[in-house]
């Protein structure tokens, strides 16, 4: 097949959307099919590229009204099978000219739409319930639909939709070779004694991922004498939405008044072999999601990949992929002692660590991305029979 993605953001630009996308493209490209990504300009990118045999296109300057122009000329020049567009709203700067994009190309060739979540665009002011509409208006426009997570599979079939399939993601970052990594040396590169106990966060920090919690939870740590390193992994904020910056600026004024921004490490930007050794200095890994762990969360992912010792929120719908003290621990969304105390078992008891450790990696077997790309494909060939 010839397979044409449509990403609201990549590389360089930073967003867990564009990291997607690559490696979906990358492991269809390496199981035989030609595949094509349409994205946005970055500053000193080309405007064509190849990478890993994957063709980029970044020849939108904006994701507004004239995206539909551009997206039908790139159409008719890559003459693909079938299109895929990878939605997240922020990802395309909130605009509404997205979500009408499947009705606009006229499904031709035919468009699945894969939603990486299901937050509604802004339209204007008191837009109220149009907003929601946009989105299953966004899904009826498609032959097909991809979520993530069942949660969003059930709204969508809720609100009539038929043809929707639920393919887990994978890791965005490969888990990389550390093993001669001396943890003392990268703890006191990066300003803390190697006796300390390290908690990493990996990902964007925005309100649903519970970054005030994992605050409040650090002050509460520290001031039961334990001491104690939160490792912010990665960059913070992102190329697309802007209240992450904004979420960002708020946490660190928490943490000044809680006294325990000294005690937080920023690591920034890192690239794939960097995020690994980050990893692998953290004792556990805390991700405390506001609307509780799943399956649509590549931190998640990332986390299970890397085999760490995983405390985050007990999922909204039983997940079988993760269980309770056997690969995570789950606590309470938006409770401060209730991850501090869940924090304080990982780090302090070893053999639960190690259960965790290994539980992870046992788990992260299953969203390997050519078991991926091949559900994805399956699901783009059955579409194509369809016309």
């Amino acid at each position: 097949m010839r397979i044409a993605f449509i990403a609201g953001e990549f590389q360089p630009l930073q967003g867990g959307l564009g990291d997607f996308t690559r490696e979906l493209a990358r492991a269809c490209q390496a199981a035989g099919h030609d595949t094509h990504i349409l994205t946005r300009t970055a500053p000193g990118a080309p405007a064509q590229e190849s990478l890993d045999g994957v063709s980029v296109h970044r020849l939108i300057t904006g994701w507004g009204w004239r995206t539909w122009g551009r997206a039908a000329g790139f159409v008719r020049q890559v003459q693909p099978d079938i299109v895929n567009l990878q939605y997240q709203a922020a990802a395309y700067q909130m605009h509404p000219a997205i979500n009408l994009l499947p009705a606009a190309l006229m499904r031709r060739p035919p468009i699945v739409v894969t939603f990486h979540d299901l937050r509604v665009p802004y339209l204007f002011p008191k837009a109220g319930p149009l907003r929601q509409q946009a989105i299953i208006s966004m899904a009826r426009a498609a032959r097909a639909v991809i979520v993530t997570n069942v949660e969003d599979e059930d709204t969508l079939r809720r609100a009539g939709l038929a043809r929707v399939f639920r393919i887990p993601i994978g890791s965005n970052i490969a888990p990389a070779k550390t093993e001669g990594l001396d943890r003392g040396v990268w703890l006191r590169e990066h300003g803390a004694p190697d006796s300390a106990y390290t908690v990493g966060y990996f990902g964007f920090l925005n309100e649903s991922k519970g970054g005030e919690t994992l605050i409040r939870a650090l002050a509460d740590l520290r001031a039961q004498g334990l001491d104690v390193k939160l490792i912010l992994i990665g960059g913070q904020t992102g190329d697309s939405d802007p209240t992450n910056q904004r979420y960002a600026r708020r946490l660190m004024e928490l943490a000044g008044r809680l006294d325990a921004q000294a005690h937080i490490i920023a690591t920034g930007f890192l690239d794939p072999h960097g995020v690994s050794e980050a990893f692998a200095a953290c004792d556990c890994i805390a991700l405390p999601y506001r609307d509780g762990a799943s399956l649509r969360r590549g931190t998640l992912m990332a986390a299970l990949a890397h085999g760490s010792a995983i405390v985050t929120t007990t999922p909204r719908v039983p997940l079988p992929e993760l269980q309770h003290e056997r690969n995570a621990l789950f606590v309470p969304p938006d409770d401060p002692p209730a991850l501090a105390g869940a924090i304080r078992r990982a780090l302090m008891d070893t053999e639960l660590r190690r259960r965790l450790q290994a539980g992870s990696q046992q788990a992260s077997r299953l969203f390997a991305w050519d078991h991926i790309a091949a559900q994805t494909a399956r699901v783009f060939e059955a579409t194509i029979r369809m016309i």
